[in-house]
């Protein structure tokens, strides 16, 4: 797939179609000439200015065929059309039964406070999509972050990746820090937060408070592993150090929820700015990193594959024993990966791009 604007989520549907949610380009490529002024832009929480537009959206790929069937998402990007921000992710729970999470990262009660931009309010929620593309909230889960902020942080939320189950969908806000349910009725629950941790060096002074010693832990995505636990991948905040970003599992069966992790409890070590996994049915755990180099984003993404021993009967020494190698790297903007039908991976790219973004096939060796 090509010509996407700043790809995000992938997923395959019920009939077999690959679907992407684009986080779209804000108001349009170029149509902001001056940002300072015009009704659409304003300032986030870090001092960014983003512009407002509705041209997020969902694209398939069915026989050959790449077409928009849902349009009109809210999105936003820099003033140029760059960097959208808006559709995550993307899950089906059968026909005409589609879920997709619209991000912000931005402090929640922000979208209520410019009166020339009414639709903000549309962000930081979980969407329902039906098959004819209309779609409707199902949840603000902004409200929910600023009613309870439950890792006690800075007040933020950017609802990421998401799992859709039959009886709710599961959602990664890396704003919040936090794990979330959703269920059918659009009730909001708490199941999980993740540690900030000391970071070296300190964050830069334009960060945002409280603590510019501490990195948060940004998670950004769940998927369901082989024994139905929930396996929960993190970015990890500024500078982005390299080898500090972990992957958690929370067992709904047997571990108490809500759950506060520490970072002791990380089931997975080592890596940098994951940004999506996905299992195989063999048990091989698929980690995308979004960017490599010792600090920041300084260098191109990488997938890499984590082949469990299964000589071990504990399923956390299975994966800690086993052995790790990159699948593909140099990977420009990577920001989802998916497995597909035909057994090959999937994985969207130049996901910050206006009009660039891609897909890509890599196939999946044994």
């Amino acid at each position: 797939m090509s010509g996407l604007d700043s790809p995000r989520g992938l997923a395959f549907g019920p009939e077999g179609a690959l679907y992407v949610v684009e986080a779209g380009s804000g108001a349009g490529v170029g149509v902001i000439t001056t940002p300072a002024t015009d009704p659409r832009c304003f300032l986030t929480n870090i001092g960014s200015r983003q512009c407002y537009g509705t041209t997020g959206a969902v694209t398939r790929l069915w026989r050959d065929t790449q077409e928009r069937v849902v349009t009109g998402l809210p999105s936003t990007s820099f003033p140029k059309g760059p960097r959208g921000l808006g559709a995550a992710d993307i899950g089906f729970n059968g026909r005409g039964d589609a879920y997709v999470t619209i991000g912000w990262e931005n402090d929640p009660t922000a979208r209520f406070t410019n009166p020339l931009l009414p639709d903000l309010p549309q962000f930081a929620n979980l969407i329902h999509v039906n098959a004819s593309g209309g779609w409707r909230s199902v949840a603000d889960l902004g409200a929910f972050e600023a009613d309870a902020n439950p890792d006690r942080g800075q007040v933020d939320t950017d609802p990421f990746g998401l799992l859709v189950e039959p009886d709710g969908v599961v959602i990664a806000d890396a704003g919040a820090n936090d794990l979330i349910r959703v269920s059918r009725n659009g009730e909001v629950s708490l199941l999980a937060t993740f540690p900030s941790r000391s970071s070296t060096p300190p964050r830069p002074s334009f960060a945002p408070p409280p603590n510019l010693q501490t990195s948060d832990a940004v998670p950004t995505c769940v998927v369901a592993g082989p024994d139905g636990a929930y396996y929960i991948g993190e970015l990890t905040g500024i500078p982005f150090t390299d080898k500090r970003a972990n992957i958690y599992r929370l067992d709904p069966a047997t571990d108490a929820v809500p759950h506060t992790f520490t970072l002791d409890e990380a089931f997975l070590t080592g890596f940098k700015n994951i940004i999506d996994m996905a299992f195989a049915d063999d048990g091989t755990l698929y980690v995308l990193q979004h960017a490599t180099g010792a600090l920041q984003m300084t260098g191109l993404g990488v997938l890499i594959k984590v082949v469990p021993d299964k000589s071990q009967s504990d399923i956390r020494l299975q994966y800690q024993l086993g052995t790790r190698g990159t699948v593909i790297a140099n990977l420009h903007e990577p920001t989802s990966v998916v497995i597909g039908p035909d057994d090959n991976l999937y994985v969207s790219i130049r996901g910050t791009t206006a009009g660039g973004g891609e897909v890509i096939r890599v196939a999946r060796q044994p």
